[in-house]
């Protein structure tokens, strides 16, 4: 009997000893796990128990398996839920990662004559054209472009996006805070091209999530945001009801 149980002990020790190393911070998001001969002489047991130890961190997500490679700990991927106005900076905190942004333009312009939307938003006013690179656990994670409507919020022109990327702030300035009205999702799925690619770090061609919003108040559109997601890092979820009519 004891034969029989010591896979299934030494299974679940192995299973519970990386998985508490991963959640602890221990082994940061890429760090390598050792190679399964290391943990069969650690453990004194058989490949096969290993095996099973890793396939199934690998199933809940937490360990990432690469031929010939070895196997990594899991970056963190970041769930949203499709209703909601995403702040990707909350999230990445609640979710204990770290989470950092890089501006990497800025200008203000007029909307374009042939953009029926442009001028919608821009309502006479200038648009604040901003792009940033948001980067989580010191891997890049999502491309952003955004428009602000200056007509709307004119202090997002004054407004430091280095200190606190443009989607926070909104979230944390009254107009958006307690008196948005409106917000309209649009999602697909891209092959990323080469210059997005390049500052998100992965082959030309690779599958991402394209997000675009628009936000009102009232009549008053606030913000257009386009967001390119690493396909392997963000997820969206929806929880509704049947209509019973």
């Amino acid at each position: 009997m004891s034969r029989q149980r010591r896979p299934q002990t030494l299974y679940r020790r192995i299973h519970t000893d990386i998985e508490n190393k991963i959640r602890s911070g221990e082994w940061a998001a890429g760090a390598r796990i050792p190679v399964e001969h290391a943990l069969m002489a650690q453990y004194g047991c058989a490949r096969a128990t290993v095996n099973k130890a890793v396939s199934a961190l690998a199933a809940a997500g937490l360990i990432e398996r690469h031929r010939r490679a070895g196997s990594f700990v899991a970056q963190p991927r970041i769930q949203s839920e499709v209703v909601e106005i995403p702040d990707i900076q909350a999230q990445t905190v609640r979710q204990g990662g770290q989470y950092g942004f890089r501006l990497l333009s800025r200008r203000m312009r007029n909307a374009a004559a042939r953009r029926p939307e442009e001028l919608a938003l821009a309502r006479g006013e200038p648009l604040l054209e901003l792009r940033g690179l948001h980067i989580v656990n010191e891997r890049p994670f999502a491309l952003e472009e955004r428009l602000i409507s200056l007509a709307v919020v004119p202090e997002a022109g004054a407004a430091d996006f280095h200190a606190l990327p443009p989607g926070s702030w909104l979230l944390q300035h009254p107009i958006l805070s307690k008196v948005w009205t409106d917000a309209e999702h649009r999602i697909n799925a891209v092959n990323i091209e080469a210059l997005a690619a390049g500052l998100l770090e992965i082959s030309q061609g690779t599958a991402c999530l394209a997000v675009e919003r628009r936000t009102w108040r009232g009549e008053e559109q606030i913000t257009y945001v386009r967001t390119i997601f690493r396909g392997d890092a963000y997820g969206l979820t929806a929880r509704f009801k049947p209509d019973r009519g």
